[in-house]
């Protein structure tokens, strides 16, 4: 009788893996937005976080470090938790081309990666709308995400990027 050794470490690095694969898999549907339909040229795209955070600017390079989970904490050591929208938004096409850099399915690649060599904790919690967006900034203390400039409400801190807000010239999320 032949005995096999159960690793535990492996099956749940698997686990995880497939889970992740799972989740990206799946297709969602954002809701209803009305400031969607007014296209992606119609509103710059602000970065939010939550009222408290002490993070009043960010550097784009920073901002890009943040997004890539390269930097994992805030300086003042609350984690950062990372909210996307989902796949398929006009903010979520934008946020990968101009901060990741990467199409759907190299940023998909990129986070099953670096999940699987445990780099990160998780991936970033993905969001349907903006509006669900903002109230998980609200919620969650370390959060950051973006929205269309014209979604923003009260209840969040935009962070200015470069010295810059969305309205200004020169804005580089526009």
């Amino acid at each position: 009788m032949r005995r096999y050794r159960h690793n535990s470490s492996g099956l749940l690095r698997q686990f995880a893996v497939a889970v992740t694969l799972l989740m990206m898999a799946v297709t969602t549907y954002a809701e209803e937005d009305p400031a969607a339909s007014q296209g992606p040229g119609s509103s710059a795209i602000a970065i939010v976080v939550h009222k408290d955070l002490p993070v009043d600017n960010l550097s784009l390079d920073d901002l890009r470090s943040i997004f890539l989970a390269d930097q994992q904490f805030w300086p003042h050591r609350t984690r950062i938790t990372l909210l996307v929208r989902a796949a398929q938004s006009e903010e979520r096409t934008f946020i990968l081309d101009r901060i990741y850099e990467m199409s759907e399915a190299q940023f998909r690649k990129y986070w099953i990666a670096k999940m699987f060599r445990a780099e990160v904790p998780r991936g970033p919690k993905i969001v349907l709308s903006a509006g669900m967006a903002l109230d998980l900034v609200v919620a969650i203390p370390g959060s950051i995400s973006f929205t269309r400039a014209d979604s923003v409400t009260d209840s969040v801190k935009v962070v200015r990027i470069d010295g810059l807000l969305p309205g200004d010239p020169g804005y580089p999320l526009k």
